[in-house]
Protein backbone atom coordinates (compact mmCIF):
# COMPACT_ATOMS: atom_id res chain seq x y z
CA UNK A 1 0.00 0.00 0.00
CA UNK A 2 1.92 3.45 -1.36
CA UNK A 3 1.60 6.42 0.72
CA UNK A 4 2.10 9.87 -0.80
CA UNK A 5 1.78 13.30 0.71
CA UNK A 6 1.76 15.94 -1.42
CA UNK A 7 2.54 19.24 -0.40
CA UNK A 8 0.42 18.23 2.78
CA UNK A 9 0.81 21.33 5.92
CA UNK A 10 -0.85 21.17 9.06
CA UNK A 11 -2.97 23.84 9.47
CA UNK A 12 -0.89 24.60 13.43
CA UNK A 13 2.38 24.74 11.21
CA UNK A 14 1.72 26.81 8.71
CA UNK A 15 3.56 29.59 10.68
CA UNK A 16 6.54 27.80 11.18
CA UNK A 17 9.27 27.34 8.71
CA UNK A 18 10.26 24.36 7.49
CA UNK A 19 13.55 22.80 5.43
CA UNK A 20 13.08 21.54 1.84
CA UNK A 21 14.03 17.97 3.09
CA UNK A 22 10.84 18.00 5.71
CA UNK A 23 8.06 16.13 4.94
CA UNK A 24 5.71 19.15 5.79
CA UNK A 25 4.99 21.23 2.04
CA UNK A 26 6.78 19.04 -0.20
CA UNK A 27 6.23 15.37 -2.23
CA UNK A 28 6.76 12.25 -0.79
CA UNK A 29 6.07 8.61 -1.64
CA UNK A 30 6.02 5.88 1.10
CA UNK A 31 6.37 2.36 -0.87
CA UNK A 32 4.83 -0.58 1.00
CA UNK A 33 7.47 -2.75 3.16
CA UNK A 34 9.93 -0.23 3.52
CA UNK A 35 11.11 1.01 7.31
CA UNK A 36 10.50 5.25 8.22
CA UNK A 37 11.84 6.71 10.64
CA UNK A 38 9.90 10.28 11.17
CA UNK A 39 12.85 12.46 13.29
CA UNK A 40 12.27 16.18 14.61
CA UNK A 41 12.34 17.52 18.22
CA UNK A 42 9.40 17.99 19.93
CA UNK A 43 6.84 19.95 18.95
CA UNK A 44 7.72 19.86 14.78
CA UNK A 45 4.67 17.24 14.18
CA UNK A 46 5.54 14.11 14.61
CA UNK A 47 2.49 12.94 16.03
CA UNK A 48 0.45 15.18 13.57
CA UNK A 49 2.00 13.13 10.88
CA UNK A 50 0.77 9.66 12.86
CA UNK A 51 -2.79 11.05 13.37
CA UNK A 52 -2.98 12.13 9.66
CA UNK A 53 -2.41 9.22 8.89
CA UNK A 54 -4.91 7.19 10.93
CA UNK A 55 -7.70 9.81 10.47
CA UNK A 56 -7.62 11.40 13.65
CA UNK A 57 -6.70 14.90 12.62
CA UNK A 58 -7.67 16.69 9.20
CA UNK A 59 -6.87 20.30 9.61
CA UNK A 60 -4.42 20.27 6.80
CA UNK A 61 -4.01 21.63 3.24
CA UNK A 62 -2.39 19.36 0.70
CA UNK A 63 -3.47 15.84 -0.07
CA UNK A 64 -2.84 12.61 1.06
CA UNK A 65 -2.97 9.35 -1.04
CA UNK A 66 -3.29 5.66 -0.36
CA UNK A 67 -2.95 3.80 -3.47
CA UNK A 68 -3.86 6.73 -4.90
CA UNK A 69 -6.68 7.38 -2.80
CA UNK A 70 -7.44 10.72 -1.34
CA UNK A 71 -8.20 10.32 2.13
CA UNK A 72 -10.29 13.62 2.28
CA UNK A 73 -12.91 11.16 -0.14
CA UNK A 74 -12.95 8.48 2.41
CA UNK A 75 -16.26 7.54 3.41
CA UNK A 76 -17.13 6.19 6.49
CA UNK A 77 -17.10 2.71 5.84
CA UNK A 78 -13.39 2.99 4.04
CA UNK A 79 -12.40 4.62 7.09
CA UNK A 80 -13.49 0.96 8.89
CA UNK A 81 -11.35 -0.90 6.13
CA UNK A 82 -8.60 0.99 6.54
CA UNK A 83 -8.31 0.79 9.81
CA UNK A 84 -9.22 -3.26 10.36
CA UNK A 85 -7.14 -4.19 7.54
CA UNK A 86 -4.50 -1.67 6.25
CA UNK A 87 -3.43 0.33 8.88
CA UNK A 88 -2.57 -0.28 12.99
CA UNK A 89 -1.28 2.01 15.98
CA UNK A 90 1.03 2.39 18.75
CA UNK A 91 -0.28 5.51 20.36
CA UNK A 92 2.28 7.63 21.87
CA UNK A 93 -0.15 7.94 24.82
CA UNK A 94 -0.75 4.10 24.06
CA UNK A 95 -4.76 4.38 24.69
CA UNK A 96 -4.91 0.82 27.03
CA UNK A 97 -7.67 0.42 29.23
CA UNK A 98 -5.93 0.89 32.72
CA UNK A 99 -8.46 -0.99 34.70
CA UNK A 100 -8.70 -4.32 33.31
CA UNK A 101 -5.69 -6.39 32.76
CA UNK A 102 -3.00 -7.44 30.36
CA UNK A 103 -4.27 -9.79 28.71
CA UNK A 104 -8.14 -8.76 28.75
CA UNK A 105 -6.45 -5.48 26.54
CA UNK A 106 -5.08 -7.72 24.13
CA UNK A 107 -8.59 -9.71 24.05
CA UNK A 108 -10.74 -6.15 23.49
CA UNK A 109 -8.85 -6.23 20.08
CA UNK A 110 -7.79 -9.82 19.23
CA UNK A 111 -11.65 -10.81 20.16
CA UNK A 112 -12.66 -8.78 16.97
CA UNK A 113 -9.87 -9.11 14.66
CA UNK A 114 -9.44 -13.57 15.49
CA UNK A 115 -5.79 -12.29 15.12
CA UNK A 116 -4.10 -14.61 17.62
CA UNK A 117 -4.71 -18.12 19.40
CA UNK A 118 -4.57 -17.01 23.25
CA UNK A 119 -1.53 -18.99 23.35
CA UNK A 120 0.00 -17.00 20.63
CA UNK A 121 -0.73 -13.94 23.30
CA UNK A 122 0.86 -15.42 26.02
CA UNK A 123 3.96 -16.42 23.90
CA UNK A 124 4.43 -12.98 22.86
CA UNK A 125 3.78 -11.60 26.03
CA UNK A 126 6.23 -14.04 27.48
CA UNK A 127 8.83 -12.84 24.72
CA UNK A 128 8.76 -8.93 25.97
CA UNK A 129 9.26 -10.42 29.65
CA UNK A 130 5.33 -9.87 30.88
CA UNK A 131 3.77 -12.88 31.15
CA UNK A 132 4.17 -12.62 35.22
CA UNK A 133 2.14 -9.44 34.32
CA UNK A 134 -0.69 -11.04 32.44
CA UNK A 135 -3.80 -10.72 35.02
CA UNK A 136 -2.22 -7.22 36.00
CA UNK A 137 -4.31 -4.13 35.30
CA UNK A 138 -2.55 -2.12 33.10
CA UNK A 139 -2.53 0.94 35.11
CA UNK A 140 -0.35 -0.88 37.48
CA UNK A 141 1.91 -1.42 35.19
CA UNK A 142 5.19 1.18 34.21
CA UNK A 143 5.56 3.16 31.55
CA UNK A 144 7.54 1.21 29.82
CA UNK A 145 5.52 -2.34 30.81
CA UNK A 146 2.65 -0.54 29.28
CA UNK A 147 4.63 0.16 26.00
CA UNK A 148 5.24 -3.49 24.84
CA UNK A 149 1.67 -4.23 25.72
CA UNK A 150 0.41 -1.44 23.69
CA UNK A 151 2.96 -3.10 20.84
CA UNK A 152 1.51 -6.57 21.31
CA UNK A 153 -1.93 -5.11 20.90
CA UNK A 154 -0.80 -3.47 17.44
CA UNK A 155 -0.06 -6.53 15.83
CA UNK A 156 -3.39 -8.63 16.67
CA UNK A 157 -4.63 -7.70 13.09
CA UNK A 158 -3.96 -7.59 9.70
CA UNK A 159 -1.52 -4.39 8.08
CA UNK A 160 0.33 -3.11 5.29
CA UNK A 161 1.29 -0.02 7.64
CA UNK A 162 1.91 0.35 11.44
CA UNK A 163 2.56 3.62 12.66
CA UNK A 164 4.58 3.88 16.09
CA UNK A 165 4.67 7.34 17.59
CA UNK A 166 7.67 7.21 20.04
CA UNK A 167 7.03 3.39 20.89
CA UNK A 168 10.39 2.63 22.77
CA UNK A 169 10.65 6.08 24.72
CA UNK A 170 10.51 3.80 27.73
CA UNK A 171 12.15 1.17 26.81
CA UNK A 172 15.85 -0.13 27.22
CA UNK A 173 17.54 -1.05 24.86
CA UNK A 174 17.28 -4.61 25.22
CA UNK A 175 13.54 -4.41 25.56
CA UNK A 176 13.35 -2.40 22.16
CA UNK A 177 15.56 -4.93 20.33
CA UNK A 178 13.21 -7.60 21.55
CA UNK A 179 9.90 -5.44 20.14
CA UNK A 180 11.59 -4.67 17.62
CA UNK A 181 12.25 -8.46 16.36
CA UNK A 182 8.39 -8.98 17.36
CA UNK A 183 7.40 -5.54 15.00
CA UNK A 184 9.58 -7.01 11.99
CA UNK A 185 7.92 -10.52 11.96
CA UNK A 186 5.13 -9.34 11.56
CA UNK A 187 5.85 -6.69 8.97
CA UNK A 188 7.33 -9.57 6.93
CA UNK A 189 4.94 -11.83 7.55
CA UNK A 190 1.90 -9.42 5.80
CA UNK A 191 4.62 -7.74 3.84
CA UNK A 192 4.42 -5.01 5.25
CA UNK A 193 5.89 -1.65 6.53
CA UNK A 194 6.45 0.71 9.70
CA UNK A 195 6.37 4.18 10.46
CA UNK A 196 8.19 5.73 13.34
CA UNK A 197 8.62 8.65 14.98
CA UNK A 198 11.76 9.27 16.56
CA UNK A 199 13.22 12.69 18.89
CA UNK A 200 16.41 11.89 17.16
CA UNK A 201 18.43 9.50 19.70
CA UNK A 202 21.04 7.10 18.29
CA UNK A 203 18.89 4.83 16.00
CA UNK A 204 20.20 0.81 16.83
CA UNK A 205 17.91 -0.84 14.39
CA UNK A 206 17.45 -1.08 10.47
CA UNK A 207 15.60 1.23 8.53
CA UNK A 208 15.06 1.84 4.44
CA UNK A 209 13.99 5.91 4.80
CA UNK A 210 15.00 8.70 7.35
CA UNK A 211 12.34 11.76 7.08
CA UNK A 212 12.87 15.24 8.89
CA UNK A 213 10.04 17.17 9.60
Amino acid sequence: MKIEFKQVLPVPLSSMEHPTDSVWNTNVILEQGKKVVIEARSGRGKSTFIHLLFGIRKDYTGNIFIQDKNLSEFTQKEWVTYRQNQVSIVFQDLQLFPFISVFENLKVKNDLTKHFSDDQLISMLSRVGLVDKLNQPCGQLSMGQQQRVAIIRALCQPFSWILMDEPFSHLDELNAEICMNLINEACEKHQAGWIMTSLGMDLKYDYDKLIHI
